[in-house]
């Protein structure tokens, strides 16, 4: 079981509104949009994106992390670090 199954039709209903920004703000380029418009849909993009990758994350750290920890051995250095290099590419995107 992961770890978002509780979030899971949260998580799906923001996808789809940010694959929906996404097409909306592709749509804009195609009508030759003002450039400062764009970038204004692509900053909320972006944000809706961030918003479930923080979800996600938190839901791993409170389900798979914690149930290694638990358990401890190299299974739950191995999540450490898997949470770890996730907080780190969310930080440099």
């Amino acid at each position: 079981m992961v770890g978002y199954s509780d979030n899971k039709d949260a998580l799906l209903k923001r996808l789809s509104r940010a694959e929906g920004q996404v097409r909306g703000i592709a749509r804009m380029v195609e009508e030759d949009t003002y450039c400062i418009d764009i970038l204004t849909q692509v900053s909320a993009a972006t944000k809706a994106l961030e918003t479930v990758a923080l979800s996600l994350l938190d839901d791993h750290l409170k389900h798979c992390v914690a149930e290694a920890s638990a358990e401890g051995g190299p299974v739950a250095e191995e999540k450490l670090r898997e949470a770890s290099a996730a907080i780190a590419r969310l930080v440099r995107s």
